[in-house]
């Protein structure tokens, strides 16, 4: 089976597993160096955001979804 793990590189260039992962013996493994340092949200979701935002905050979105509201 093949799994991906985040991991992040240190100034030291240590690998830290970012969850625990166990093995039975020794495994191969690939690591990716990404350009940027790591963030908590995708570039991409930020980037999407104010378009989303233009189309979500809209008065007929808000119709559409009332149903899941709570009632007041």
């Amino acid at each position: 089976m093949v799994r991906t793990v985040e991991a992040v590189i240190d100034e030291q260039n240590n690998v830290r597993l970012l969850e625990p992962v166990q093995v039975s013996g020794s495994r191969r493994a690939f690591v990716i160096i990404l350009d940027e340092p790591g963030f908590d949200m995708p570039e991409t979701a930020l980037l999407s955001e104010p378009a989303l935002a233009e189309d979500w905050n809209r008065p007929e979105e808000d119709a559409a979804w009332s149903h899941l509201q709570p009632a007041v």
